[in-house]
């Protein structure tokens, strides 16, 4: 979903133009992919390579981690 669309469901749920706006532009902001590269942060943190979200997400939902 882009952050117009969104922008719309917000409004749709009666948020306030203002923050519509804000999260809208916010969000952009944030997945614009400026920030969509791996550093050494997580090794020097966890003491192991990072890894990729959807490998993680993949493997954590076959386990069962979110089964009801």
């Amino acid at each position: 979903m882009s952050p117009r669309e969104y922008g719309e469901r917000l409004a749709g749920f009666g948020v306030s133009p203002e923050e519509v706006e804000f999260l809208v532009e916010l969000f952009a902001s944030l997945l614009d992919g400026h920030n969509a590269h791996v550093s050494e942060g997580v090794r020097q943190v966890l003491g192991h390579a990072p890894r990729d979200f959807g490998d993680y997400a993949r493997e954590a939902a076959a386990a069962g981690a979110w089964a009801v």
